[in-house]
């Protein structure tokens, strides 16, 4: 703020209007006379300097204009000193104008920021394809093209990313670049299975004895998937046959069409579960007998050996009654073994629930073929042998699975649970067992189809390796 003009309406140092020297002023105190020191005073009290520090005269003081008769006027002259000052509009819009160019300042810092992110994204991505192309041996622009689109390089539409936003993405396309590089050089290290073409066999060796005994795959193997794929990944992997699920799958209760996929993949479908779960317990039929019957001659026109079959449930009272004798009854009327399967008690918590009728346990009565299932041996928490024994030469199916005797039916890949799956099936080999061996694994639970394939081909790899047995000396 300017100072006002002394008495004679000049600034002091400066000379008078009429060019007379003035006599210095007395000097002052305190900040203000005559009323004593303002509350601005007490607390911050400026000392005497020798120079006027008051810039607004009190009236009524000895150092106030001269107000008498006949004395000119005082005149306020800013002058220089307050050149350009504008009112407080003026100094909001300078301030406005000072906030627009920061941002416009900002924006074009974040702008280059981000370009350099990006440019250093860029050159991360091309490293690592060139890495990936050199591990792998992918050539071609796809190998770059992926690597940009895994470090995000490439904008979304309309998405002005942040410099924060694209440096983690340059971070996250170098964490898994390495990671692809180093997964490819494990890949390319690992020895390969034991195969002949594309499919997944022993070779023959004169110390092995491997049986004749057919390792199938059931279609329930792939669910959800559908029946055509396991048709498919039997082939690939070279599993022996199919045992065809009948579920809600249109596909698996169409004898045609099931034909053709056997056909098409030169695939023998060597036995027919008939429909016996809660899911399916409208396909084909409602009435229990009708399903078998199906069954049975779906097998017949298929070529396959065996149907197997769950025994009732409990709330299928008359069809219960009757199962034992009607099973005894169909077998007698067909070459087609009706294998009843083993099964198990419902548990929820620490209670139990007997869900099947005559019994989960298919040894207690007379039937003529029998399949073990041992992930249901696992869940009923019985010895697998010990059941085995008891079913004797009727014996004619085998289910393989694992399991780890929790509550539920897993399973699981043959060799993660704790049933004796390797030294069951080295038992079936050295007593001539003449049945095939299915495997009804779960793989829900697969990441990808390629994870799939490879658990299926770890199981028919575990089944044909303890199949094989030594030789016997003559």
């Amino acid at each position: 703020m300017a100072q006002p003009a002394d008495e004679d309406g000049t600034r002091e140092g400066r000379a008078p209007q009429d060019g007379k020297p003035r006599p210095d002023a007395p000097r002052r105190a305190g900040r203000r006379t005559g009323s004593g020191p303002g509350p601005d005073a007490a607390a911050d009290p400026a000392p005497d300097t020798g120079t006027d520090t008051d810039t607004d005269p009190t009236p009524g003081s000895d150092t106030g204009p001269d107000t008498s008769p006949g004395a000119p006027a005082p005149t306020r002259k800013l002058g220089k000193a307050v050149k350009g000052v504008k009112p407080a509009k003026g100094v909001k819009g300078v301030k406005d104008a000072r906030g627009a160019k920061g941002v416009k300042a900002v924006k074009a810092a974040r702008e280059a920021a981000g370009g350099v992110a990006e440019k250093a994204a860029r050159k991360a991505a091309s490293r690592a394809a060139t890495k990936a192309t050199r591990a792998t041996g992918a050539t071609g622009p796809a190998a770059a093209t992926g690597a940009a689109k895994t470090a995000g390089a490439r904008k979304g539409p309309g998405a002005e990313p942040t410099r924060t936003a694209r440096a983690a993405g340059a971070a996250k396309a170098a964490v898994q670049s390495v990671k692809s590089v180093k997964a490819a050089r494990q890949a390319a290290a690992r020895p390969p299975l034991l195969r002949t073409t594309d499919r997944l066999v022993l070779p023959p060796h004169p110390a092995l004895h491997i049986p004749d005994t057919k390792v199938v795959l059931s279609t329930a193997s792939v669910y959800p998937a559908t029946t055509a794929v396991a048709f498919e990944l039997a082939a690939k992997l070279g599993y022996d046959g199919v045992e065809v699920m009948v579920w809600n799958d249109p596909v698996s209760q169409d004898i045609e069409a099931l034909r053709r996929l056997s056909d098409a993949h030169r695939m023998p479908i060597l036995a027919v579960h008939a429909p016996c779960l809660l899911i399916t317990q409208r396909v084909w039929s409602t009435d229990p007998w009708t399903k078998l019957v199906r069954a049975r001659a779906a097998a017949e026109k298929l070529g396959a050996s065996a149907v197997v079959v769950h025994p009732p449930f409990r709330w299928q009272r008359q069809y219960a009654r009757e199962f034992v004798e009607g099973i005894h009854r169909m077998a007698g009327e067909t070459d087609v073994r009706f294998a009843v399967e083993n099964m198990y008690p419902w548990r929820y918590k620490d209670r139990e629930m007997l869900a099947y009728a005559p019994g989960w346990d298919v040894t207690e009565e007379e039937y003529r073929h029998f399949t073990i299932d041992l992930s249901h041996v696992a869940t009923s928490r019985v010895d697998a042998f010990a059941m085995v024994e008891r079913m004797g030469d009727r014996l004619a199916h085998i289910h393989l699975a694992d399991g780890s005797g929790s509550g539920k039916d897993e399973h699981l890949i043959p060799g993660r649970g704790k049933q004796p799956c390797a030294e069951l099936l080295e038992h079936l080999a050295r007593t001539g067992f003449d049945g095939h061996v299915v495997l009804e694994v779960n793989t829900r639970r697969s990441a990808s189809p390629a994870e799939r394939e490879a658990d299926l081909a770890e199981a028919l790899a575990f089944t044909r390796l303890h199949l094989a047995t030594p030789a016997r000396v003559r």
